[in-house]
């Protein structure tokens, strides 16, 4: 590790936070966004937006690096993780701590201008994104820890907008935690073989053989808890074509994974991207084109 140079030290800090693999950036940004959009009527504060977009990437980055901490002696025993940057000893535990710890405050730092309420919910979202790792050792399905953990910026979001955290945000959240164990089950069939060797707990073993069944119910269940959020708050025809898109997204979701293909399981977990950027042009478009009260 010392005989790295800086900008080699650099880039293994870079693909600890994975930097170079976004799409965990995006399945926490497109929730956050939904729920600004909504708190806000459709006309967010230019502010908000950026605090928030950097947030997510601070805290999804600092995610990363404590999962990799937690699982640096499971991780070289799984074909797809082998070679990440502590289970290769290319970086210290050490240097990890310290990385998360920097960036966990920055992302306090930079919230600190917001109100009372949105600084307090930081904390329950900073105790969610570094104890979510640990869970794999003991809950059936940690993804539900994980939809929580990736959708704690939709109350934050409210919180910032409004000053109070209503129903709505919170049914916002219940249909993100659906979502996630529906995406992250598509990611844990990947892994299934090598998880089952070293006993790691993932929705993948535990639905077994109904795991394909249990992502379409969880998909239902997201579209409806959504539904519901946006009728409440006066959503018409524009958000339910979102909602629609997003179904047949999910309906082609269900071709790839049928057949347990692994390559094929990742790549509809990662077409998840364009469930949330659906959802939140349907919603984003409903705003902009409402009629005025």
């Amino acid at each position: 590790m010392s005989s790295l140079s800086l900008s080699q030290r650099l880039s293994e800090y870079g693909k600890l936070m994975r930097i170079d693999k976004p799409i965990g950036i995006l399945l926490l940004l497109w929730p956050t966004l939904w729920a600004l959009w909504v708190a806000a009527e459709g006309r967010p504060a230019l502010l908000l937006l950026v605090i928030f977009t950097l947030g997510t990437v601070l805290m999804r980055s600092a995610g990363c690096v404590i999962n990799d901490y937690a699982d640096k002696d499971f991780d070289g025993h799984v074909e797809r993780t082998r070679n990440r940057p502590l289970a290769a000893r290319r970086v210290s535990p050490r240097e990890a701590l310290l990385l998360a710890a920097g960036l966990s405050l920055l992302s306090l730092l930079l919230i600190l201008p917001l109100n009372g309420l949105t600084i307090a919910l930081s904390v329950p979202a900073l105790f969610l994104a570094g104890s979510y790792p640990f869970t794999k050792r003991f809950l059936a399905i940690p993804q539900a820890y994980l939809g929580i953990a990736f959708g704690f910026g939709i109350p934050m979001g409210f919180a910032a907008v409004t000053g109070a955290v209503p129903v709505e945000a919170w049914v916002m959240l219940l249909a993100n935690v659906f979502w996630a164990v529906a995406y992250d089950t598509e990611y844990a069939m990947v892994d299934r073989p090598d998880d089952l060797k070293i006993g790691i707990k993932t929705s993948a073993i535990t639905f077994g053989r109904f795991e394909v069944t249990a992502i379409m119910i969880c998909y239902a269940v997201t579209l409806a808890l959504l539904a519901w959020v946006g009728l409440r708050t006066g959503a018409g025809v524009f958000f339910l074509a979102g909602l629609a898109g997003a179904a047949g997204l999910m309906a082609y979701h269900y071709t790839l994974i049928r057949e347990r293909d692994r390559p094929r399981c990742f790549k509809a977990f990662l077409h998840n991207n364009w469930v949330g950027a659906t959802i939140f042009a349907g919603w984003a478009a409903d705003y902009l084109f409402r009629a005025p009260v």
